[in-house]
């Protein structure tokens, strides 16, 4: 899923793409991708309004239309904004399309088609408060503090970890604690601030916090600089990013730790893919490592689910490999309540 970096990303390229741009027309050509209002409704009311600015919420692309009115778009897993000539083949994966009045188009394509467009109020302020259908929730509410404002500070992280009992990755992947931070970089915020996942946040002591606070603003910071990583189906719409060829443990897996060769190790805490070098971030011990079963492959000495050759997708039932019995069960919930079977390999 694309995170802060590669969504401030295509904030950035929209915004020099398409502000000042008239929505002439709009096309949705899959109607579960629009959250809210109603498709019919949400073209005719995005028809006619211009782009006055296109910026990012957590993981949120936000177009500014005039009169008061947001184009809100998250991207998921495979989502993509491009922006193509009116008359360019039309993907059989593009799920909505705006007509711009310079003759060209502002696509969405979504391969797996989880990603959602919402049509909301904004206030005053200019912040998303509220759908065009006044009993829906808002879709940016409960987001924690963005990480690359002046106001993200080792104080302010440390009070947010305090408040988070249980495992460190946990919490950082928690949208309510730091917004837009995900899987990619929170592997490798821990890393660089020589931290296990497992450590539970609320003990870290001071210098720990300051480390991790330093290590979250430096990736995501450079990451940006870097236009995100193009891992999977991430692209801008002015191109892709270069950030997965320096990514120093995240799907790295069997290879050497860059600061000091031991092999990086990969299992999962909730649910997610997870990678450390386990000597750079030791695994902590007693009251400083949240609860729990262990992940298998999580101890120092556990090399059962090293796996070693070329890069391998996120995607690929990230449950498969060092899940505990809880995160195992959740994820045959979830394969069920989707439709699907049980996750390959996943034991029961």
């Amino acid at each position: 899923m694309p995170e802060l970096p590669e969504v401030e990303t295509v904030a950035r390229d929209l915004a020099r793409l398409v502000a000042g741009q008239r929505v002439v027309s709009a096309r949705v050509l899959r109607e579960r991708n629009i959250a809210t209002p109603d498709a019919p409704t949400f073209i005719s009311a995005i028809a006619g309004r211009a782009i006055r600015g296109v910026r990012r919420r957590a993981k949120w692309i936000i177009v500014d239309l005039e009169g008061g009115v947001a184009l809100l778009v998250h991207l998921r897993m495979t989502g993509q904004l491009l922006v193509l000539p009116a008359s360019a083949p039309l993907d059989p994966y593009v799920r909505a399309a705006l007509l711009l009045d310079d003759g060209r188009e502002l696509r969405f394509r979504d391969v797996r088609a989880f990603g959602r467009l919402a049509l909301v109020a904004c206030g005053d302020d200019g912040i998303p408060a509220s759908s065009l259908d006044p009993s829906d929730v808002p879709l940016l509410a409960d987001h924690g503090p963005e990480p690359l404002e002046p106001s993200f500070t080792a104080d302010l992280l440390g009070a947010l970890l305090a408040r988070r009992p249980g495992r460190l990755k946990g919490t950082l992947l928690d949208q309510r604690c730091i917004a837009g931070l995900g899987n990619i970089y929170a592997d490798e915020a821990l890393w660089r601030a020589h931290l296990h996942p497992l450590a539970a946040g609320a003990t870290l002591r001071r210098d720990e916090v300051e480390r991790l606070h330093a290590a979250i603003v430096g990736v995501l910071s450079e990451a940006v600089e870097a236009r995100g990583s193009s891992i999977d189906d991430y692209t801008g719409p002015d191109g892709d990013g270069t950030m997965q060829e320096r990514l120093a443990v995240y799907q790295r897996q069997g290879e050497p730790c860059l600061a000091c060769g031991a092999t990086i190790r990969r299992f999962v805490v909730g649910g997610r893919a997870t990678h450390i070098c386990p000597t750079c971030q030791p695994l902590p011990r007693g009251g400083r490592r949240a609860g729990g079963e262990l992940p298998r492959g999580a101890a120092s000495g556990d090399r059962s689910d090293t796996r070693r050759g070329g890069r391998w997708s996120e995607r690929v039932h990230p449950a498969t490999v060092g899940a505990t019995v809880a995160e195992r069960a959740a994820a045959r919930r979830r394969a069920v309540r989707s439709g699907g079977a049980d996750p390959v390999g996943v034991r029961r």
